[in-house]
């Protein structure tokens, strides 16, 4: 390598450490070290295809293990395609999907969740990303009596953390549960975030999924460390008896499955995969007590899981964007009146995750509080 290479690799790392500004999103991220090493690991030699090797059923069983349950496990590749397949795998002909308002089946896949199911989305509004069993059972009740014209609720769908960075407690989703079944509903949770819900808990996987009430989980890796893994988790194995096929018509089947089996086996190994959204937390708990400080801005509430909500004048989002800052300004929609920001200012998501480190959010603090 030449040196005048070397000299612009050098000044980009030296940059980088010094502290980059990146809270856009989580998917940002690349890999951790522990998932990395797992993955490259599982390049050596031939193993049978489509699931049928060793590594796929080990990473298996350690769902099982992590879940204290007999559980049936898919991967695929995107969220997308995990909350769009296990919404598929409830759907009835005429079938509705309740979710919040601002739930990413509803506001940011593009329709796939209603293409590859079948079905329909009805949303309901909630404070802070949260449903509630009075608004649900409502929602709910606006269908019955049954009458054709109309479609039928089959299912309900919470996200966990929500969009709103909040967090379901044990006791929420087990009183939305109750009343979805009471009406013969199933219980989706799009876990895109579950880890960093249960590092926010301290519960066990078990007692805010399947003992909570809930039938069939999206299980999220990629936003917590992992390069491509996601997987659809049935509690009731008899329920997923059909999804192998529903995966393959929607072209979800790996041939390769020991690649995604090998990040899941680094990721759930010693706990790496709550110590990451443990990480993550702590950095958007740092981030958001130091908005707090600050005369410049303000945060919404404080976070519960990965992401802060602030609000700060337009010029500061022009100012620290110029200066490499990476976040997203947030639709406010939903909130009330008194949280809403006023004509000059924005409201602005910042995301942390498992490769946030401490200076990169004291920097961004500096810059902002500038």
């Amino acid at each position: 390598m030449g040196g005048a290479q070397t000299r612009r690799l050098s000044r980009g790392f030296d940059k980088a450490k010094l502290g980059s500004m990146y809270f856009a999103s989580d998917n940002w991220a690349g890999a951790s070290a522990q998932v990395a090493n797992a993955l490259m690991n599982a390049g050596n030699g031939s193993v049978p295809a489509y699931g049928a090797d060793d590594q796929t059923r080990v990473a298996v069983d350690w769902f099982s293990e992590v879940f204290e349950h007999d559980v049936s496990v898919f991967f695929v590749a995107t969220g997308t395609a995990a909350n769009s397949l296990s919404l598929a795998s409830v759907m009835k002909p005429a079938g509705i999907v309740l979710c919040h308002d601002v739930a990413h089946i509803a506001c940011d896949e593009a329709g796939a969740p209603e293409f590859l199911s079948g079905g329909r989305l009805v949303s309901i509004p909630g404070a802070r990303g949260k449903l509630t069993p009075d608004a649900l059972e409502a929602a709910i009740g606006r269908y019955f009596p049954a009458a054709v014209h109309h479609g039928r609720p089959v299912a309900v769908s919470l996200s966990q953390s929500t969009e709103w960075g909040t967090v379901y407690t044990v006791e929420e989703v087990t009183a939305l549960a109750a009343v979805a079944h009471a009406y013969g509903l199933k219980v989706h949770m799009d876990g895109a975030r579950l880890a960093n819900a249960l590092a926010f808990l301290g519960c066990q996987p078990a007692d805010i999924t399947w003992k909570a009430g809930v039938d069939v989980l999206s299980f999220g890796g990629t936003k917590n460390g992992c390069w491509c893994a996601e997987a659809v988790v049935f509690f009731n194995t008899k329920k997923a008896e059909d999804f192998g096929y529903i995966r393959k018509r929607a072209g979800q089947l790996f041939s390769k499955s020991r690649f995604v089996a090998a990040q899941f086996q680094g990721y759930f190994d010693r706990g790496h995969w709550l110590d990451n959204a443990f990480h993550a937390n702590t950095m958007a708990k740092r981030l958001a007590t130091g908005i707090g400080q600050l005369s410049t801005a303000r945060i919404l509430w404080e976070p519960e899981a990965n992401e802060v909500f602030a609000i700060w004048p337009k010029a500061v989002s022009a100012r620290l964007k110029a200066a490499g800052g990476q976040f997203h300004e947030w639709n406010p929609d939903g909130l009330s009146e008194d949280e809403k920001p006023r004509d000059d200012e924005d409201l602005v998501r910042l995301v942390t995750s498992f490769a946030t480190a401490a200076h990169e959010v004291d920097h961004f603090l500096k810059a902002l509080g500038k």
